[in-house]
């Protein structure tokens, strides 16, 4: 199959490539738009992502939606010709965190165009991937391929909203205005929070922000930033979203929650240690969330956008052809242009 494969920071080649192998329990699934992730851009710019160094060309790729080519041995749920999205996480299904619910946290798992295993795992930036027949969720026809394959970023916003319980009615900060922040700042938006600001150092990311979900667009470099924060909620936010990643944007974020408030770490800070101000946690009574990938919500993401409560395609930048994956891996990066460039095969 032809398939866009890593060998190293800043080479990506178009090339034959092994085709996967059906097995019992499985999906084959031929792959149509594919987005390109933050962790994608590490591998490309860096060759590797955080502590993940691959030890072999692999391929990239893990926000999908596709059709299903054939199936394996003992599914019975699926059929060839069916459109699904796919759940890039592969969970063991046998350990306490899947028994209880919260697969995403199982030790076990398998991402995706991730070089979390050894050897790396092989993604979607080619002809077909194979996964496990329970990771395929089936698309209505009013979501077409390009918004398919957000479903997956969509998620994981979608569960750090859900991390933070009720937000009707709460005021609310978004720190990045990425495409992950403002999937939260939409989805908040969609579960009646009010105000939504978005903080942002990007000119161009806050003006999207306005156009989107947020009520106040806020430059962290602003020297009026703590009044603008005050005229807004008063005391401060009742929820922070944490998803830019970057430790000055964290730090900052607890000046701005108010006493009894919450925040949630989505952003991928690294593998250092990040000091925290401690003290001010405890006399605030801040509860501190962490929000990993995604639970089981693929299913709610995907009535949610088929409804309308949710509207995915102000955020597609642009879909390049596979064999311009360089160029739109490049493009992905330019924080001014791009918020989601997906790959089509």
């Amino acid at each position: 199959m032809k398939a866009a494969v890593l060998h190293g920071a800043n080479d990506i080649r178009i090339q034959d490539y092994r085709q996967p192998e059906l097995a019992p329990g499985m999906v084959l699934v031929r792959n149509r738009n594919v987005g390109i992730c933050g962790s994608d851009l590490h591998y490309y710019h860096e060759g590797c992502c955080g502590a993940f160094v691959p030890d072999r060309p692999f391929v990239l790729g893990h926000e999908l939606s596709g059709e299903v080519a054939a199936v394996g041995d003992g599914v019975d749920a699926l059929r060839p010709g069916q459109r699904v999205t796919v759940n890039p996480a592969r969970n063991c299904g046998f350990c306490d965190y899947c028994k209880s619910g919260r697969v995403n946290l199982c030790r076990k798992t398998i991402m995706l165009g991730s070089a979390s295993t050894t050897p790396p795992t092989d993604g979607a930036f080619a002809e077909f991937v194979v996964v496990r027949a329970d990771q395929c969720h089936p698309l209505p026809n009013s979501i077409d391929d390009a918004l398919g394959a957000m479903i997956e970023p969509f998620a994981v916003a979608l569960h750090a909203v859900k991390r933070a319980g009720v937000v009707s009615g709460k005021r609310v900060l978004v720190a990045g205005g990425g495409a992950i922040g403002l999937l939260v700042a939409m989805t908040a938006r969609a579960f009646g929070a009010t105000p939504i600001a978005v903080s942002d150092p990007v000119a161009a990311r806050r003006a999207k922000s306005l156009t989107l979900a947020a009520d106040a667009a806020l430059d962290p470099a602003g020297k009026d930033l703590p009044r603008q924060v005050r005229a807004l909620t008063g005391d401060g936010f009742d929820l922070v979203f944490e998803a830019s990643g970057a430790p000055p944007a964290l730090r900052a974020a607890f000046d701005f929650v108010r006493p009894g408030g919450a925040m949630v770490q989505i952003g991928t800070l690294g593998t250092a240690d990040i000091p925290l101000p401690a003290n001010l946690l405890m006399v605030r009574e801040i509860a501190y969330l962490g929000s990993m990938r995604y639970a089981d919500v693929f299913g709610e993401a995907i009535r949610l956008v088929a409804s309308g409560r949710v509207n995915l395609q102000p955020l597609l930048t642009t879909v390049f052809p596979i064999n311009q994956c360089a160029q739109a891996l490049r493009l992905a990066a330019d924080k001014s242009q791009a918020l989601k460039v997906q790959i089509q095969l």
